[in-house]
């Protein structure tokens, strides 16, 4: 199933109901295309959208049929496997990646970031899939773009030198009234981060 410009809480309802409350295993991937904004500026809207077009082909066109792939706005696309496992998932949406990357710009070459959760193992709700999934495709253009990650729990270690005391205390000062954990709330602020300079990733 393809939805065009589907909005992010429509997305993760269909994540939601995708799951059937944990009782079956389900893989989310997010999707972008690298350096999409420096591209669209220097060929155009036309081109940009042409790419577009072309990577939604690909989704739609290898995917299988009962997964449901959408786009989410810019060059944003979400991409859910009923069934699948985080491997065959990776398998999957690297074949995809590949022959997009081979066959849909040459010049300058154009090619895709893919991050994956899937459940289980990495969340058992809609939220801790597409955040799960989110911090994957991060890590694949961290680790040089044109690559598909698999989520990965990295654990986060504050220590005292990088932080100052008060920034401390105010963190666990605000963990404590939102009953979220302090890793909980600095992955919301690198979100944050991220998406404010997302045209620089």
């Amino acid at each position: 199933m393809f939805m065009v410009n589907t909005k992010r809480e429509e997305w993760g309802a269909a994540v939601e109901r995708a799951l059937h409350h944990g009782n079956v295993p389900v893989a989310v991937a997010l999707t972008d295309i690298d350096g999409f904004a420096r591209f669209n500026d220097a060929r155009g809207h036309a081109e940009g959208d042409r790419v577009l077009k072309l990577w939604e082909k690909a989704l739609r066109s290898n995917a299988p049929h009962d997964a449901f792939v959408s786009r989410l706005g810019g060059d944003e696309f979400g991409v859910i496997l009923p069934g699948s496992s985080p491997e065959s998932a990776l398998i999957l949406l690297e074949e995809i990646r590949s022959h997009f990357a081979s066959h849909a710009v040459e010049d300058p070459p154009i090619d895709v970031s893919v991050g994956i959760a899937a459940a289980p193992p990495h969340g058992s709700t809609a939220e801790e899939l597409i955040r799960a999934a989110g911090e994957a495709l991060m890590r694949a253009k961290r680790e040089g773009r044109g690559r598909v990650a698999i989520y990965v729990e990295e654990k986060m270690t504050m220590k005292s030198n990088y932080y100052s005391r008060a920034s401390l205390d105010r963190l666990s000062k605000l963990s404590g009234a939102t009953s979220r954990t302090d890793a909980s709330l600095l992955r919301e602020a690198l979100d944050d981060l991220f998406e404010k300079y997302r045209d620089d990733l």
